[in-house]
């Protein structure tokens, strides 16, 4: 190995005004504040938030994206000459300082988070997971809703500041940009107006070219999102869509994972979400009843006792438009009903009584389960309008008594794992009744009679047992419409009734000849099954607005049983007699009433759109840690170029190692100081300026490490910038080499800094990372 001819020592105090810069280089200016690249950054993760729109209710999500990303970019700029991991620590404890002070109304001077605020806020989160899994989009800007945006576009905003501001690599901002877009995307009912895509795709371009010298990449930067942005659409509608009560399993019959596969939703999601409208919306105008009814869009029929009831894969049946099997012989009403529809669209077709025939329909679409009784297409549809021929049984309540026969099959009295407690309630209230009918009559009765104590009410009744239906029956007595229908469609079951769900509509008002329903009118029922008769309704809801139509043969049997006295007393029941059961907490008193919480008893929480935006935003942070630490040393060894001194030449010299190093040009063991150098301007084709600062750099290197003499403050600092500008010219870096530098995989032994001769080796051999 050639030994590197070391300059002659020169006094320290001589050595100041020795070798300068190129005659004709202006001093190498301070870095500055990247103003432009950090606004744009900001303003191209407002713009991918435009797709909220479509499942947020108005624009105060906008003014939380907004607040955030300010925050995030404000800090950025602020703690930017501190390094980027210091600047993304910062960034994310303002936004924590944010959500703290905006949201939790418990933290310590307002906005320092405590144990209590993190409580508050764990109790947000869950309320906006449990508002997902309940409500149909456009969801109501709640706190919670707030709460969980503001959290994401902070976490969203600081990643890709990281990425454009931090390591200069805009183009890695990409994925927590789609991340924005795909979420809404996968929640939206329909494919997301052309605006957001177009807002989301001029967000990335701006970023692209707001780098200096970057505006060549704006086409391919446009093209790039363009294409991100008909993936995430193509993925919001194969996971699914919010507005609908659920979606069936392999409707096409394709066997496989298709667009159709899985139940996407709670049933009872889109009916909770109808019910919580601000304004409501008129669905359909119906002329041609013969009496104000219930009108039924689906029924459920499965139940699983920790997640409730659930859609299931229809039968395969007679092809909509034509007639339909009736399935009863009981006399009844037969009517023509027009249906004019306004509104909705969905997978499933909303009938009235006995369906008989169904025309109006587009052919091929829509096919009649006969088991379930309705009407269901494999993608959502919103059909123009219908007319349909149904019978309207008139049973008397000697004839519900009377019947007997075959059932209509054993899943409709499947109860598999119910908690041994909701049967000891449903014998309490109607195991001596005489009669199924008179069974589901005093089920209907221990609800919605005067001696009740159920009421009506959006917000459930917070649970704080095991099991939510016990807890409902016995603690808390109050809900909508879903809770009161399963727990009877499940306690008739208990007793050998078979039952179901029913979710549709109500009678709506009157309007002319005719009636119209809206989304207030959205409802749930109990259908239970008589032999000879069929299925009969039974509301056990206890509204109080006049929405419910009791049918005759409810209310004569009710007017029987109005002298009965009031409704039965349950009494306590152990708590160990259900599985991995709890102490059954005592009734809250009216004195000390407690906060009303959603809750559902439905299954499928909907979460992971949200879950896969935090871990996005989570996993992008992590994904740039290389690139933030490679920054950081970079700073750290500029700072030391800058303050001259013992350690600037070694740090310099170093710093041009790990640029080669980055661009897969390594220095070798056996190379000496000026063979690396050499091979510096043959492979990174380095021009006259950038020889010329290499030469002064290698000079000033050797110097310091056999002659003792070390550079003034800032002497270095610009013939080290013309050689970095030198060698980023003559081989640019990859995405790939930005993210994962190849000199964080080097490692090398440092030298002991208080021995000139040992700062670095004249190998080249430093630490490079």
């Amino acid at each position: 190995m050639s030994a590197p001819t070391a300059p002659p020592v020169v006094p320290s105090s001589t050595r100041a005004v020795q070798p300068r810069p190129p005659v004709g280089t202006p001093a190498a200016p301070r870095p500055g504040v990247p103003w432009a690249v950090a606004l744009c950054a900001g303003l191209a993760v407002v713009l991918a938030s435009a797709p909220l729109a479509a499942i947020v209710q108005g624009w105060s999500w906008l003014g939380a994206v907004v607040v955030a990303v300010l925050i995030v970019v404000a800090t950025g700029l602020v703690l930017h000459r501190t390094g980027p991991a210091v600047v993304v620590f910062g960034q994310l404890a303002a936004v924590l300082l944010l959500i703290t002070g905006r949201y939790s109304g418990e933290g310590v001077f307002g906005v320092l988070p405590g144990p209590a605020a993190l409580g508050r806020m764990g109790a947000l989160l869950a309320g906006a997971g449990e508002q997902i899994s309940t409500t149909v989009a456009p969801v109501p800007a709640t706190p919670e809703i707030l709460f969980l945006i503001t959290a994401a576009f902070g976490i969203v905003a600081t990643a890709v500041h990281l990425a454009a501001v931090g390591l200069g690599a805009p183009a890695a901002a990409g994925i927590p940009l789609l991340a924005t877009f795909a979420v809404p995307a996968a929640l939206a009912a329909e494919l997301l107006p052309w605006w957001a895509m177009a807002a989301a795709t001029g967000g990335f371009g701006l970023l692209l070219v707001a780098r200096r010298g970057a505006r060549r990449q704006l086409v391919g930067g446009i093209a790039l999102v363009t294409v991100a942005g008909v993936t995430a659409l193509g993925v919001g509608e194969a996971a699914g869509f919010v507005g609908t009560a659920g979606r069936f399993a392999d409707l096409e019959g394709s066997g496989g994972s298709g667009a159709a596969t899985g139940v996407g939703l709670s049933p009872f999601a889109a009916l909770r979400g109808q019910l919580t409208q601000r304004t409501p919306t008129e669905l359909f105008e119906v002329t041609g009843l013969p009496q104000p009814t219930y009108l039924r869009a689906l029924t459920l029929r499965d139940f699983q006792p920790r997640s409730g009831w659930a859609v299931a894969p229809p039968d395969s049946g007679p092809a909509l438009p034509g007639s339909v099997p009736a399935g009863t012989d009981v006399p009844g009403e037969v009517a023509e009903i027009t249906v004019e529809n306004l509104a909705f669209r969905d997978y499933w077709l909303p009938l009235y009584g006995v369906p008989l025939a169904v025309d109006g329909l587009e052919a091929g679409r829509w096919s009649f389960d006969v088991r379930d009784g309705i009407a269901y297409t494999a993608r959502p549809r919103q059909e123009d309008g219908w007319t349909q021929r149904a019978l309207f049984p008139q049973p008397t309540i000697e004839q519900l008594r009377a019947a007997e026969g075959r059932g209509p099959g054993r899943e409709f009295l499947a109860t598999g794992g119910l908690d041994p407690r909701v049967v000891r309630i449903a014998e309490q209230v109607a195991g001596d009744e005489p009669t199924d009918f008179d069974k589901a009559i005093a089920l209907q009765e221990f609800f919605t009679g005067p001696g009740s104590e159920f009421r009506y009410d959006l917000a459930t009744a917070p649970s704080g047992g095991d099991d939510a239906l016990v807890e409902f029956l016995t603690v808390g007595r109050r809900g909508y419409c879903e809770q009161y229908a399963s727990a009877m469609a499940i306690m008739l079951r208990a007793l050998d009734v078979p039952a179901r769900v029913a979710v549709g509509f109500t009678a709506g008002v009157p309007d002319g000849d005719g009636r119209i329903i809206s989304t207030s009118d959205a409802h749930a029922w109990v259908e239970a099954w008589f032999p000879g008769i069929g299925w009969t309704a039974f509301d056990p809801t206890p509204l109080t607005d006049g929405r419910t139509t009791t049918p005759p043969y409810v209310a004569e049997a009710l007017a029987e049983r109005s002298g009965g006295g009031s409704a039965p007393e349950i009494e306590e029941l152990p708590a160990d007699e259900g599985p991995e059961t709890a102490p059954v907490p005592e009734t809250p008193t009216p004195e000390t009433p407690e906060e009303p919480v959603s809750a559902d008893t439905g299954g499928g929480v909907p979460l992971w759109p949200f879950v896969v935006l935090l871990a996005l935003g989570g996993f992008g942070l992590a994904a740039l840690a290389p690139a933030a630490l490679r920054r950081s040393r970079r700073a750290r060894r500029l700072a030391a170029v800058d303050a001259g001194g013992p350690g600037a030449a070694a740090a310099a010299w170093e710093e041009l190692l790990a640029e080669s190093t980055d661009r897969g040009v390594a220095a070798r063991p056996s190379d000496t100081v000026r063979g690396t150098a050499r091979m510096m301007i043959r492979e990174h084709r380095l021009g006259t300026p950038a020889q010329e600062a290499l030469r002064h750099l290698v000079t000033a290197v050797e110097a310091s490490w056999y002659g003792g003499g070390h550079p003034a403050p800032g002497e270095l600092a610009e013939p080290l910038r013309i050689v970095r500008e030198g060698i980023a010219a003559g081989t640019p870096l990859t995405l790939r080499e930005r993210l994962l530098p190849r000199s964080m995989r080097r490692r090398g032994t440092p030298a002991p800094q208080d021995d000139p001769a040992q700062e670095a080796s004249p190998t080249g051999q430093g630490p490079t990372g």
